[in-house]
């Protein structure tokens, strides 16, 4: 990987997420060398990649080159490479570029989609977990609607403009607010030939309430506004296959739908060298302790999404978001140059700032750890602090300014067919590989 030798303690990162540049971010000015492996050149602003997939953004809006992040950093290396394995008994990771030993290694590897075996969905339905992953999903919308224009039947007409979006978390809410406002302030201008009232939105949650993970107000405020907006939000109805055309369920509802959208879980994104058994556990996630070590090992930790810390207040772990990856990320900073000095490490201790979902134009649910609340004021604090985490000025003003003009215009500048994406072509498909 041509990594100057050095006297100096070598950390070793694996991912470019919210973890791992927190983690190189509050290493950036200590006497340590720090290598940053990726398979992409960039960081991803996930929570926003839905609107990338709507049109709302272009995909620049929401990337930052890793370099630039950590550029100027003293002893700071960054390589693009695919990781293969990490060979624990040399302390060395393998990579499509070569090897590197360290001294420290940091899985930040996040996760990818879960599609819980079922083949035919993975074959056939889309995933949005990576930039890659969303323009293929604008794409395909749009060239949807281009051949619905084109055909005779009627039925094949309504699957082009049905959709059906699996899984009620926040990525599935805000996907179907977004596609929902589409529909009504959009469509209409851009496919004035085209009956677009018949397109269907339809939002398939296997429990009994969508945003499980938030209060049951906010639950039940964002469910109103989705049906306020007219997408269809079943359930207590769990998909168990789609062929491309049909979307069966475990009950006698079956949707034509050119389009599926999995939404319905993740899990970690594991690494051959740390898979056994033994190191697992739910959702393949990495076990670790109250300092981030992964279980049986001194010198390798985990942060983030791969990262499973049992405590009394996350028995199952810490939410695989965000907050809990930077927050992991700074402080594993501050124990690993209490480590190589020799000093007790610190426990994590995780502080919960709440969960934030939009549905739309002015809708929003917010739970913060003192207060609940719902409609135009939280989504103005869903818009502030997502441009608070985004990295780059320049990225947060061209973002304000497309939400400000797509506020004002309702219109979204970006529904464009950049690449076009067909299911059926296998190499276009996104893989998810290890990082």
């Amino acid at each position: 990987m041509n990594i100057p030798q050095s006297s100096l303690p070598r950390i070793v990162i694996i991912g470019g997420g919210f973890g791992g540049i927190a983690l190189a971010k509050k290493l950036s000015k200590k006497e340590v060398q720090v290598v940053l492996l990726d398979k992409h050149n960039y960081h991803t602003f996930q929570p926003l990649l839905y609107q990338v997939s709507t049109g709302g953004l272009e995909p620049d809006s929401i990337a930052y080159p890793i370099r630039k992040v950590l550029q100027g950093y003293p002893h700071f290396y960054f390589r693009l490479a695919e990781v293969f394995q990490v060979i624990t008994d040399n302390r060395k990771v393998e990579t499509n570029i070569g090897s590197i030993a360290y001294d420290y290694l940091v899985v930040a590897t996040g996760s990818k989609t879960n599609f819980f075996g079922n083949k035919n969905i993975e074959e056939n339905g889309m995933a949005m977990k990576t930039v890659p992953q969303s323009l293929n999903l604008r794409s395909l919308i749009l060239e949807n609607f281009e051949q619905a224009l084109l055909t005779d039947d009627l039925h094949e007409r309504d699957a082009l403009m049905n959709f059906v979006i699996v899984g009620g978390g926040p990525t599935g809410v805000e996907l179907a607010g977004a596609l929902a406002e589409i529909k009504k302030g959009i469509l209409p201008k851009d496919y004035p030939d085209l009956d677009t009232r018949r397109a269907q939105i339809n939002l398939v949650q296997g429990g009994d309430r969508i945003l499980p993970a938030m209060s049951e107000i906010a639950s039940s405020k964002a469910e109103r506004f989705l049906e306020k907006l007219g997408v269809n939000v079943w359930k207590n109805v769990r998909v168990t296959d789609y062929d491309g055309k049909h979307v069966a369920t475990d009950q006698d509802l079956v949707f034509e739908s050119a389009t599926l959208v999995w939404a319905a879980g993740v899990q970690a994104a594991g690494i051959k060298g740390l898979d056994a058994k033994e190191l697992l556990c739910r959702g393949n996630r990495l076990k670790v302790n109250r300092y981030n070590q992964v279980e049986g090992f001194e010198e390798i930790f985990a942060i983030g999404d791969i990262a499973h810390m049992e405590t009394e207040a996350f028995p199952n772990g810490h939410p695989m978001m965000a907050q809990p990856a930077i927050q992991q990320g700074e402080k594993l900073g501050e124990n690993l140059i209490r480590l190589i000095e020799n000093k007790p490490l610190k426990a994590f201790v995780y502080r919960d700032k709440g969960n934030m979902a939009t549905v739309g134009r002015n809708k929003a649910v917010c739970d913060l750890p003192r207060f609940k609340f719902q409609g135009v004021f939280a989504w103005f604090v869903w818009m502030f602090v997502h441009l608070y985490f985004l990295i780059g000025f320049r990225n947060r003003v061209v973002v304000f300014i497309n939400w400000v003009y797509n506020y004002i215009r309702f219109d979204r500048e970006a529904r464009l067919i950049i690449r076009p994406f067909k299911k059926q072509d296998k190499v276009s498909k996104e893989a998810e590989t290890v990082t």
